[in-house]
This record gives C-alpha cells, sequence and structure tokens, in this order.
C-alpha cells in the first residue's frame, strides 16, 4: 500500500487496514459510524497528519490503535504484530511502545496527584520500583520538556495551560515510547504557546526519534509538524499525501474547501474561498455512494451510487473522487 510519499530508509511502524469503529445507541438498532473502513500507514519517525472537521473520527481512529477504543473490525497492526485481540496482560507491555497526548492538558491530569507522581505513574505500572530512580527520571523528563524539576511537587492547578500540556508530553515520554498519539495536543491553548509546543514535539522526536500520529483541525499546524497528511470526512480517508504536496496540490474537493479556509499572513493577497453549503451529514446514516456529495460543489448523479476508494492519483498522493482526472 503506498499512500504518500514515505522515506527510504524507515520501514512502517503502524499498518492500519480496513479499520471499523462503530458505537452503538442506546435503545436503538442504529449505530454511529465514528470510523468506517480506514487504511493507512506509518512510517518509523515520520509525523503522518490527521484532519478533517470536528465528528469526522480522527480521535476515535488514534484511540483505536491504542484500543483505548476496541475496533468494530479491521486490522491494526504494530512493527508488524497484530493488536486487535491481545490480552490486556499482553497489551500492557505493548503499551511501553504507544502512548497518548490529550486535547486539554488540565482534564487529563488528576489534580489531586502532584507533578511527580503523575509523571512516575507510568514507571511504577511498568516496573520502576525504585524511588529515587523514578525522581530521577522524573526531573530528567520535566527538563526536557522545558520545566524546572524543583516544579515537580506542585499540582496541576498551578500551572498554565502550555505548562500543563507540557508535563503531559513528560508523562508520555516515560516510558521511551516509539509511537506518541497526539489528539488535538495544541487545539486549546494560545496561539503563540501552540507553537512553543509544536516546535519542543519537534526537538522530542529528533531527539528520541519518535514517530508521531498528529491529529488536529487546525491545517497550518499540521502543515507545520506534518510530513504525510491524511484528510478525514465522516469516517473515511478522501485524501492522503505528502505535506508539501498535499497543500499545493490538493485533489478531493473538500481538501480544496479545508485549505480555502486557511487565513493568508498577506492583508495584500486575497485567496478564493470554497464555502461549503449545509451541515455535515450524521454518522448514524450516511449518504449513499460518496459521503461528501451533498456538500460538494462539482458533484454529479454517478456520486450518489458510487462509494470511491482512496485510489493513488500521482505517486505518493492518493484520493477517494470519481472527478479528479486520472482516478
Amino acid at each position: 500500500m503506498n499512500n504518500g510519499q514515505k522515506p527510504k530508509e524507515y520501514t512502517d511502524l503502524v499498518e492500519v487496514r480496513h479499520l471499523v469503529k462503530y458505537f452503538p445507541i442506546e435503545n436503538s438498532d442504529d449505530v454511529v459510524k465514528a470510523v468506517d473502513d480506514v487504511s493507512f500507514d506509518i512510517v518509523g519517525g515520520e509525523t503522518l497528519g490527521l484532519v478533517g472537521e470536528s465528528g469526522c473520527g480522527k480521535s476515535t481512529v488514534g484511540r483505536c490503535l491504542l484500543r483505548l477504543h476496541e475496533p468494530t473490525s479491521g486490522e491494526v497492526l504494530f512493527e508488524g504484530r497484530h493488536i486487535v485481540g491481545l490480552s490486556n496482560s499482553e497489551m500492557q507491555g505493548l503499551r511501553r511502545e504507544m502512548q497518548i497526548i490529550f486535547q486539554d492538558p488540565y482534564a487529563s491530569l488528576n489534580p489531586r496527584m502532584s507533578i511527580l507522581s503523575i509523571v512516575s505513574e507510568p514507571l511504577k505500572i511498568h516496573g520502576v520500583s525504585n524511588k529515587q530512580e523514578r525522581i530521577d527520571r522524573v526531573a530528567d523528563l520535566l527538563s526536557k520538556v522545558g520545566l524546572d524539576p524543583k516544579y515537580m511537587h506542585r499540582y496541576p492547578h498551578e500551572f498554565s495551560g502550555g505548562q500543563r500540556q507540557r508535563i503531559g508530553i513528560a508523562r508520555a515520554l516515560a516510558l521511551n515510547p516509539k509511537l506518541i498519539i497526539c489528539d488535538e495536543p495544541v487545539s486549546a491553548l494560545d496561539v503563540s504557546v501552540q507553537a512553543q509546543v509544536v516546535n519542543l514535539l519537534q526537538d522530542l522526536q529528533a531527539e528520541f526519534g519518535l514517530t508521531y500520529l498528529f491529529i488536529s483541525h487546525g491545517l497550518a499546524v499540521v502543515e507545520h509538524i506534518s510530513n504525510r497528511v491524511a484528510v478525514m470526512y465522516l469516517g473515511k480517508i478522501v485524501e492522503i499525501a505528502d505535506s508539501i504536496d498535499l497543500y499545493e496540490n490538493p485533489l478531493h474537493p473538500y481538501t480544496k474547501a479545508l485549505l480555502s479556509a486557511i487565513p493568508v499572513p498577506d492583508p495584500k493577497k486575497k485567496r478564493e474561498r470554497i464555502v461549503l453549503k449545509g451541515d455535515v451529514p450524521t454518522p448514524i446514516n450516511p449518504p449513499s455512494g460518496c459521503r461528501f456529495r451533498t456538500r460538494c460543489p462539482i458533484a454529479i448523479d454517478d456520486c450518489s451510487r458510487i462509494e470511491p476508494e482512496l485510489r493513488e492519483i500521482s505517486p505518493g498522493h492518493s484520493a477517494a473522487c470519481i472527478r479528479i482526472d486520472g482516478y
């Protein structure tokens, strides 16, 4: 599978095949089709950006990779090992390699625990029993994320939002993971702080050889940090490509509409805005054929009958739209 350009020196760390996640609705036979047949790879050492409107299923994808949500069907492979169906004890050993940074840096930190307890908790769970070793490790991690180690005895409410997110990053790094799911890690922060945290994530990636799945609806942030970008709409990936290629040459009409909304930092330049009509359909009963057709400016009758597959249009650039030349 070749969805986006991959550095030759790296191999796939994560392989996702036909991932499906449906959530049952209480007292109903209906289900919410949050993720519906998604496939992609993440190369070791890269950052794959995953973007889309709120409710498109991108956070659910990330949580399924860690089995915080159990997939309804499909395969997730980590270093070639199938992880769907592993027991809790088998997954615990694997969780050393896979961590997550949550969106809300305050809600993800226990307000009754000190920073020392929060950051050292993964170490205790995974067998680091020596207290001094844990203290030394926490001090080192806090320094790595730009915080003074003497703060380790304080509590989350004593920190700013950006500092709390740095604490969340330190916790994610505690076990030296290979993969970190960044679930909208900067969306709750001020713009100036966002840049600091994104730069920190890039520095840590270079230092520790980390691999990121970076989930966000902030397209400018994703462009800055990602090697490749996948675009989701209503539970499906509609386009995936090298970051530069996708931003300079978007193929799918949904991607074009998203990119047209990015502000241009030059008052003399104008970008033609593509305004989508209507609201995102419900994932309980998505449209037939192409899910984007009800809002697509170039939809034709065939779009209601044909469900487009994600196909490679040019080397490393795949899209799911029957109106694209070469599809």
